[in-house]
């Protein structure tokens, strides 16, 4: 299943919702990688197995479940999470990109990639309904997180991700 959606971020037409800077988005979704459990309810440990100048390498807990993955950083714009193969889990993506047409609009795009083929696609075609839901509420509580981390002045200076 491939799938990817857009949340606007900044809206110019709506003066009730405070405008975040393109740095503050950033650090936010790079706060995401570094500290996961603040983003997602359900993960009990997130270890750092290794760091780069560029990317991590995680082990996240989830219950008796354990997933790698690698997230690599194209500062400041893209954020790539590669999950390995492992076990049942087949291999996917999931890469976070800021888009900014113009000064005034700011944009998150989340596109995922399940590695899934047609076949596999179209048997399970109601699960992969569920799951699209699911990655857009969860996008939607990245972006809630990262206003409220915002307006606690925690994302003015960048997260120490890679140190």
């Amino acid at each position: 299943m491939k799938f990817e959606h857009l949340i606007q971020i900044n809206d110019i037409l709506n003066p009730l919702i405070e405008a975040l800077s393109r740095e503050q988005v950033w650090n936010g979704l790079v706060l995401r990688a570094a500290e996961p459990c603040l983003f997602v309810p359900h993960l009990d440990e997130c270890v750092i197995e290794e760091r780069s100048a560029d990317s991590v390498r995680r082990r996240l807990r989830y219950g008796k479940l354990v997933v790698r993955d690698t997230v690599i950083l194209t500062k400041p714009r893209q954020l790539n999470y590669l999950v390995e193969a492992q076990g049942e889990i087949r291999a996917s993506t999931l890469t976070i990109t800021i888009e900014e047409p113009n000064p005034d609009a700011l944009f998150v795009r989340f596109a995922y990639d399940d590695g899934g083929d047609a076949a596999s696609d179209a048997a399970d075609e109601m699960y992969n309904d569920f799951k699209r839901s699911a990655y857009v509420e969860a996008d939607i509580d990245t972006v809630r997180i990262i206003r409220e981390l915002a307006q606690q002045k925690r994302l003015d200076a960048a997260p120490n991700l890679l140190n």
